[in-house]
Formats: structure tokens, sequence, C-alpha cells
């Protein structure tokens, strides 16, 4: 948990960096880098999560092949 908490501070500060080092906003930047951190974060865990339960669903399904209509001898 320290990790993340230490991940959304340097993204925080980093926000403030491209910010124009302006005070005052430090709750909309520490906000914003929760959302990125924890957007990301969550993101990873539902990728490898839903690989893992269910690989079929994973996996696309083969294509079928379109039906050729017979042609008459003329």
């Amino acid at each position: 948990m320290q990790d993340l908490e230490q991940s959304i501070r340097e993204r925080a500060y980093h926000l403030w960096i491209e910010g124009g080092c302006q005070d005052g906003q430090a709750d909309a930047h520490w906000l914003a880098a929760q959302r990125e951190v924890l957007g990301t974060f969550l993101g990873s865990i539902g990728r490898v999560t839903l690989s893992e339960q269910h690989p079929a669903e994973t996996s696309e399904k083969p294509k079928k092949k379109a039906a050729r209509k017979k042609q008459r001898a003329a």
C-alpha cells in the first residue's frame, strides 16, 4: 500500500511541475494523480484476472466460412 501512495505522490509532483509549479492546486494534482495511478493499477489487474479465469473469452472465435452457391450447368 505504501508503494501505491508513493506512486500517487510522485505523479502529483510531476503534474505540479507540468502545471508551472503554481501553488494552491495540490488537491487537484493529487486527485488527478490518484485517478491515473489507480486506473492503471486496476486496469492491469482486470486484464490479468480475465485472461486467467476465462481463457476462452480472450481468444478469438474462428470466422465462419461464406456459403458458396452451386452453379448450374447451362
